[in-house]
């Protein structure tokens, strides 16, 4: 074998290599998008002296879903569902495996939260979408599109609860949580105001967290990723805009809140979304550098929240 052939057999190891990797990677991320593995319940509301009641009710579509019903011992006449993120639970984010390794991610406490607006004298519904926690399967997960469904379905439950005002129902979504909400608010006028914590684009998503894992190798890992996700049923990631959802959304308030310095998600995209929305409060721009601040932003501020929803619900809930 001569000098160049030897070469030629180095080079050709070399792009193996790369194509073989970027296969096993797209194929991975790939996987925990059609079905993440599922975080494990870590804790109840019986933790933080919370009488709560275990709830099992049915999605739009009939998916099977599971969740705690957490009653206010001095209701102020409101109840909040709270909507968690991929690939989270109802308790939000334990961040302690293989997938929060690579993605960097961080603890997330939605019970603190849900403690907290209790203490506020809300009614609280938690439960898990569709693919994660105790919820069934029904994968692909579609960022919000088809987890419309689930948020609809528990709108559905609440509403039939004898200490539950039906004119008085909001909800606070995280991430692919936020998605949802801002789908559902283009199907239902039930769902009275919203908080909606960085919602993306995911075709913004995906090119900003491809590029924040891989650099330029994205751009071999992200096309067979999406491939193989379209593959098993799911729609192209430029399909998935919440913002055009919600320009043809019932006219809810909502209160946008998105980091500025997310390496994920894109304040531009959110301010898109906010611009569109027809009752958008002035959006909150949280200063950051993580992903994870702005969603800990929201947990960190129960009382902004409270008022919030103080102030739509209770005008509206009144009429």
């Amino acid at each position: 074998m001569n000098l160049f052939q030897r070469a030629m057999r180095f080079l050709f190891t070399i792009i193996g290599l790369i194509g073989g990797t970027a296969v096993s990677v797209a194929l991975y991320f790939a996987r925990q998008i059609i079905r993440p593995d599922r975080q494990p319940l870590w804790g109840t509301p019986g933790d933080l002296g919370l009488a709560y009641e275990n709830i099992f009710f049915t999605a739009q579509d009939g998916v099977h879903l599971s969740g705690w019903f957490i009653p206010a011992a001095n209701p102020n006449g409101s109840t909040l569902i709270l909507v968690h993120g991929w690939p989270w639970n109802r308790l939000g984010d334990s961040a302690n495996n293989f997938l929060a390794n690579i993605l960097g991610s961080r603890p997330l406490d939605l019970l603190r939260l849900a403690y907290n607006l209790h203490q506020e004298g809300f009614h609280l519904l938690m439960f898990d979408l569709r693919n994660h926690g105790e919820s069934a399967a029904a994968p692909p997960v579609t960022f919000g599109q088809e987890e419309m469904r689930d948020l609809l379905g528990a709108v559905s439950y609440v509403s039939q609860r004898p200490e539950v005002n039906p004119k008085r129902i909001g909800a606070i979504g995280f991430s692919m949580g936020a998605n949802a909400v801002l789908y559902a608010l283009s199907r239902t006028d039930q769902i009275r105001a919203a908080v909606a914590v960085q919602p993306t684009s995911v075709s913004v998503f995906a090119h900003r967290l491809g590029n924040h894992l891989f650099g330029a190798f994205s751009r071999l890992v992200l096309p067979l990723a999406e491939l193989t996700y379209r593959l098993a049923g799911g729609t192209p990631f430029a399909n998935i805009r919440p913002g055009t959802a919600v320009s043809r959304a019932y006219p809810a308030p909502v209160l946008y809140i998105q980091g500025t310095g997310d390496p994920w998600g894109s304040a531009a995209d959110v301010a898109a979304m906010a611009a569109v929305t027809v009752r958008a409060a002035d959006p909150i721009f949280v200063e950051s550098n993580h992903r994870y601040d702005g969603y800990q932003y929201a947990v960190d501020h129960p009382k902004l929240l409270a008022a919030f929803f103080e102030q739509h619900l209770s005008v509206i809930g009144n009429q």
